[in-house]
């Protein structure tokens, strides 16, 4: 193994994880997303271990700092908030490292909608109720492809967790108004798993003047559909086959038939 393979970029989700825990103890600089991650990750990190708030940075000076230091030999972090792979701009930096022949590897977090399930009791995949959790977000600066608008997506009837888009709150009203109903039960989940995590329930009608009148225009999770509805209302769903003590299955066989009784 060469020099330059000894020690990978990570990226760390900044959710729970003793993977991300290690990574953080032992590197020697962290870059992190100032505006999303929780500075209680940076608790973890090692004294002496330089940290670096790239909030305010550029791609190429995040790619700068991270390929300087990692060509130094040293440990090197790139700490994402929740899990890298959504809504992380991950892949212009591994294709930028890439490039560079800077090595990587990612290790996963607990992404937002995870975490927010977590605070709430919540399970998106309830049986017979709905069996799909769709993530997603609405339009701002960023568009969305044709064919993802969210009144389309909602009106499948399965999960929502819609990412980034506190700011939208009209738009996204109205698009769960039309494919939901009004009165589609809604929770807000702002900074979810952090010390001031705050939780909001609402209705599709009402969604855009309670988080105007609650002040949250970013860093806040918008869920909604039958398992959130589910909730709210305090329905229980159908027990899951998977514990049944009738149903089998390759750790626990099922009660023998007539056949089979000696």
């Amino acid at each position: 193994m060469s020099q330059a393979q000894k020690n990978p970029v990570l990226f760390v989700g900044a959710g729970p994880g003793d993977a991300g825990q290690r990574a953080l103890k032992q590197a020697d600089l962290v870059v992190y997303a100032g505006s999303l991650v929780s500075p209680a990750m940076l608790g973890w990190c090692r004294a002496g271990a330089t940290t670096v708030d790239s909030a305010g940075l550029a791609l190429e000076q995040i790619i700068e700092r991270l390929a300087a230091s990692q060509r130094q030999g040293q440990k090197v972090v790139r700490l994402h908030t929740g899990d890298p792979s959504l809504y992380g701009a991950l892949r212009e930096q591994l294709d930028a490292l890439a490039g560079l022949d800077v090595p990587w590897r990612i290790i996963p977090g607990v992404t937002a909608a995870f975490a927010a399930a977590a605070s709430l009791g919540l399970e998106y995949t309830l049986p017979e109720l709905c069996q799909s959790l769709i993530i997603t977000r609405a339009p701002g600066r960023t568009p969305v492809p044709t064919g993802e608008d969210l009144a389309s997506l909602a009106s499948h009837g399965a999960s929502l967790a819609i990412y980034l888009s506190a700011g939208q709150g009209q738009n996204v009203s109205a698009a769960l108004c039309a494919a939901l109903g009004q009165e589609a039960p809604v929770a807000v989940v702002y900074r979810a798993s952090w010390p001031d995590e705050q939780v909001l329930w609402t209705t599709a009608r009402d969604l855009a003047q309670d988080l105007e009148q609650a002040g949250l225009k970013r860093q806040a999770l918008i869920l909604a559909g039958p398992a959130v509805a589910a909730l709210a209302a305090g329905q229980s769903a159908p027990a899951s086959r998977l514990y049944d003590a009738g149903f089998s299955h390759g750790y626990r066989p099922g009660r023998p038939t007539a056949k089979e009784r000696p």
